[in-house]
């Protein structure tokens, strides 16, 4: 079975978390972002035979570059809630404040907006950190936007004596991190429009604990296009795919190209499960390895699905593989 695919990570040099943030890893390499900058071009007067020359347009002096560059990302402990990492690079010689950070873009139908704490966090000149920011609802109509087009993040800086102006940058997304989560949001709404999906919390496992059975719940929504008016009333789980931690047991396969249709009965699936990896880092370093991702259709959209075991099941789930790889 396919691996659950995860996005790279960005390489910013000695990159901090935003104060108060602990939890948020450190980035590795600079982040890059385009800085601002506004000129304006001079024009030339035209001669005209038998007139006085037009004096040349004054040339209006460059608007500085902004003190602060940003480029959006996503750690892997934030994938599954849907929080990105706006990062932000001080380009100057001196200590840059920021006190507030909202990020806009057309795939989102809200502004993106950093929990900015008290005071704000100071970034050192040339150092980048990470300012936490939860997805707002995404705009799933038709969309003409290319990656990371009209991105930009509004920032309110400290001045000398207190707060000063705000300062609007691009911010680069060179890994599609907006792009991909509009794309999985706007599936997960046209999918719940259908039905509601989701692993029961028990867990079956073989007297043997070599293998273990995972139930998968499907209940029909009664009205179609109650949660998006765009859908078609028909879903179909066209395969499900393994995990990190988890892969198929070939004594209980899992089912294909399953059709539901909104008002229809209510469907239950065994899945038969058996670990995917047993070296000593396989639950200790697990991120999603308990997001089942399942290859759904809905309402024109094609993508994963990811359908997160819950607190109690992700606790079985480990001392299932913990037990059936001490046996090996």
């Amino acid at each position: 079975m396919g691996r659950f695919p995860l996005p790279r990570q960005s390489p910013p040099p000695h990159p901090h978390p935003a104060s108060g943030t602990p939890r948020f890893a450190l980035f590795r390499g600079a982040a890059a972002g385009a800085a601002l900058a506004m000129t304006v071009s001079c024009s030339a007067g035209t001669s005209v035979p038998g007139s006085s020359s037009a004096p040349p347009a004054a040339t209006a002096p460059a608007a500085a570059s902004a003190p602060v560059t940003a480029e959006i990302n996503q750690l892997r402990d934030d994938y599954s809630r849907q929080i990105i990492a706006i990062q932000l690079t001080n380009t100057t010689a001196g200590p840059v404040t920021v006190l507030g950070a909202g990020l806009t873009s057309p795939l989102y139908s809200a502004t993106i907006e950093w929990p900015a704490t008290p005071g704000g966090i100071e970034l050192p000149p040339g150092q980048t950190k990470i300012l936490p920011a939860q997805l707002s609802a995404p705009e799933c109509g038709i969309r003409t936007a290319g990656p990371g087009e009209g991105t930009l993040v509004k920032l309110q800086l400290a001045g000398a004596t207190g707060q000063g102006p705000a300062t609007t940058v691009p911010a680069a997304d060179p890994y599609g991190v907006l792009s991909r989560n509009n794309a999985e949001m706007c599936l997960a709404q046209a999918a719940a429009a259908v039905a509601g999906i989701r692993l029961e919390p028990e867990l079956e496992v073989s007297a043997d604990a070599q293998s273990a059975v995972l139930r998968l719940a499907i209940t029909p929504r009664n009205t179609p296009g109650a949660v998006n008016p765009g859908s078609t009333g028909t879903l179909t789980i066209n395969r499900i795919e393994g995990t990190t931690l988890l892969d198929e047991d070939p004594s209980a396969p899992w089912p294909r190209s399953v059709s539901v249709q909104s008002g229809g009965a209510s469907q239950q699936f065994r899945l038969g499960i058996r670990p995917a990896r047993c070296d000593p880092h396989a639950i200790a370093d697990d991120k999603v390895g308990t997001l089942l991702p399942l290859r759904v259709s809905a309402a024109g959209r094609d993508g994963v699905l990811k359908i997160d075991a819950g607190p109690l099941l992700r606790g079985r789930i480990y001392e299932f593989v913990t037990a059936a790889c001490a046996r090996k």
